[in-house]
């Protein structure tokens, strides 16, 4: 099977020891073990906002900002390849030639962004619709897509099932910016939509979640047409 992972930065710890990146590791290695064709996306979380607003700061334009970002991720990817091994692709891929060469490869790959503007999500969309992926699945610190925020509302309903077009309605009027992506963001939605990229948005703290989500269990929320 052809499969995306998004992993929100914000889910690696890497100031104590990056034990999630250990535990994500252990799985991937087996699901690539098993045959699956698999690349991995993984975003700046807290150390590319650090960056991003010290850039601010210092006067740089967003464009900048995103560049900045976009290095983060790509040191998070390093962290992976160094603990996936040989069966890694070597370096993350830095621009679409290079991503598919990478994807010819027997090889596992994982990057970070690409372009300034695209969010890593918009980058794990354009990874799969590039490879013809059979499943995106978006990791991140909820376990799917709520009516409002379920951080701060605790009467936020869970949504088991969501179009394109009604997740695209609930994202649109937020305001995006370097580092600054919020679940999924509308780049990356309408990619899923054009590519008709079945999704699921699913809860990353448990690692155990990449694979029940390439069995199909209905876990997280499943972004359809």
């Amino acid at each position: 099977m052809r499969v995306v992972y998004k992993i929100g930065g914000h889910l690696l710890d890497i100031e104590h020891g990056a034990t999630e990146i250990s535990d994500y590791l252990k799985i991937l290695k087996k699901l690539h073990d098993k045959g699956h064709r698999l690349a991995v996306v993984i975003g700046g979380g807290e150390n590319a906002r650090s960056y991003v607003n010290a850039a601010r700061r210092l006067g740089a334009d967003e464009a900048s900002c995103d560049q900045i970002g976009i290095e983060v991720t790509r040191l998070n990817a390093e962290l992976f390849i160094l603990g996936i091994g040989e069966d890694a692709y070597p370096t993350p891929p830095r621009d679409i030639a290079e991503l598919k060469n990478a994807l010819r490869t027997e090889k596992l790959v994982v990057l970070g962004g690409l372009t300034p503007g695209h969010s890593t999500d918009a980058v794990a969309a354009i990874v799969s619709e590039i490879m013809k992926a059979e499943l995106l699945v978006r990791l991140t610190d909820v376990d799917g897509v709520y009516t409002d925020n379920p951080k701060t509302n605790p009467s936020a309903k869970k949504i088991e099932v969501i179009s394109t077009k009604k997740l695209l309605d609930m994202l649109i009027s937020k305001k995006y910016w370097a580092g600054g992506y919020e679940l999924i963001d509308p780049i990356a939605i309408k990619i899923i939509e054009r590519s008709k990229i079945p999704t699921r948005i699913v809860d990353g703290k448990d690692p155990k979640n990449l694979e029940k989500a390439l069995r199909h269990e209905k876990i997280g929320t499943l972004i359809s047409e």
